[in-house]
């Protein structure tokens, strides 16, 4: 049974981003010539929002409570899952394209924005948290 599925919440564990939390966009279990490992493209948080405190002004709040992401290609053996999942395919099904830069560059935007959404939501609140370990 195959259980890394889009929408599955993992944990990087090496390279720039180790130790951020990102979800699965799509998955390939399957080998290629270029990528000779089963990979998946997944969406994380780089920059975690701040802590936001009644007495800052409206400004500050809006700085500090920006979501930083960013689109990697992942080995699977580079990540661990965990049991959460976050249902991103409505808004991000078929959206998401990085074969050269300026897609990858909107479809950034388009996560960034996904995830400042959901953030401003009060949705999926241990995603949106910084992991202490």
């Amino acid at each position: 049974m195959k259980f890394l599925k889009p929408g599955k919440v993992v944990i990087l564990t090496s390279g720039k981003y180790a130790g951020k939390k990102a979800v699965i966009v799509q998955n390939s279990d399957a080998k290629s010539k270029e990528r000779p490992y089963g990979h998946s493209l997944v969406a994380g948080i780089k920059k975690y929002p701040k802590k936001v405190i009644r007495g800052m002004s409206k400004r500050t709040i809006a700085r500090r409570s920006q979501v930083g992401c960013f689109l990697r290609v992942v080995n699977h053996k580079h990540y661990i899952p965990t049991r959460y999942v976050i249902e991103l395919t409505k808004e991000l099904r078929g959206k998401i394209n990085v074969s050269d830069a300026t897609k990858r560059s909107n479809s950034r935007k388009l996560v960034k924005k996904v995830f400042q959404a959901r953030y401003n939501a009060g949705a999926n609140r241990w995603f949106f948290q910084k992991l202490r370990f």
